[in-house]
């Protein structure tokens, strides 16, 4: 038996909901830690229909102090040339991977909450407790919530743009191989990492794949995430601390649990 299979989550299934391109990151890490990632992207990300408004905030990127990019679908989407990135614009991020594919784009200088990984932690940061004089410029996937936005506005902030550069669509693969795999016993867990990929692989199963995800325990980090889970009826939901060191950490607590 090789290393990685005699590892903490030797043998374990784990379903990865992410976008394919985001997905690799934990793959990677589960089967290096022995356990089986299986992964089924329940959220699509395509480019924008009219890249028009983006191509513009590109442009006028001198005219910004902040960008904040919404995720690392925003980075991949709406980064631009690094080279044309202004010395003055400084760059936030709501997480560590999102910070990651910022630096991994070329904008080296991150900042990110120390709180909680979200819009509130970004909101509690002190560069935005006084944004009077401030011009921020939001990249993020169309039909996102505008909680950042209105905050801003209501802090003073001269200019709030929202700039939408990508879009989110259902998957259309078929969920058999899903369904086939929990019928095999080839899945031990599911981590969701997004309220709507949530609710798009409830959508495309049936009632026979809904059983087996209700009754399968769900890696979740944030709470957003488990309110909804427990909604459409999730028995078994875990919130993990952010980020894939948090769902890891619970992943390993909890098998490591299961098999004692």
């Amino acid at each position: 038996m090789s290393e990685a299979a005699a590892g903490p989550l030797a043998g374990v299934g784990i379903v990865i909901t992410r976008p394919v391109r985001q997905a690799a990151g934990l793959a990677g890490q589960i089967a290096a830690l022995g356990g089986k990632p299986l992964v089924f992207p329940s959220i699509v990300i395509l480019p924008p229909r009219d890249r028009g408004p983006l191509d513009l905030a590109l442009r006028q990127l001198a005219l910004y102090s902040y960008a904040i990019f919404i995720s690392a679908n925003a980075v991949e989407y709406g980064v631009g040339d690094p080279a044309a990135w202004p010395e003055h614009l400084i760059a936030f991020a709501p997480g560590p991977g999102t910070a990651a594919a910022l630096r991994a784009a070329g904008i080296p200088d991150v900042r990110v909450p120390k709180t909680t990984m979200d819009s509130d932690g970004l909101l509690a940061l002190p560069e935005f407790a006084d944004v009077a004089s401030k011009s921020v410029v939001i990249f993020r996937g169309a039909g996102g919530r505008d909680v950042l936005r209105d905050a801003l506005l209501a802090r003073g902030a001269r200019v709030v743009a929202q700039v939408d550069c990508y879009r989110r669509a259902r998957p259309t693969a078929s969920p058999e191989g899903l369904v086939e795999a929990w019928h095999d016993g080839r899945i031990d867990a599911m981590t969701i990492t997004s309220s709507e990929g949530l609710g798009n692989l409830w959508a495309v199963l049936d009632g026979e794949g809904r059983r087996f995800f209700a009754a399968t325990p769900s890696f979740v980090p944030h709470a957003r995430i488990a309110e909804r889970a427990r909604a459409v009826g999730l028995a078994k939901v875990i919130v993990t601390p952010p980020a894939d060191e948090g769902l890891l950490a619970s992943l390993l607590e909890y098998f490591g649990h299961a098999r004692s």
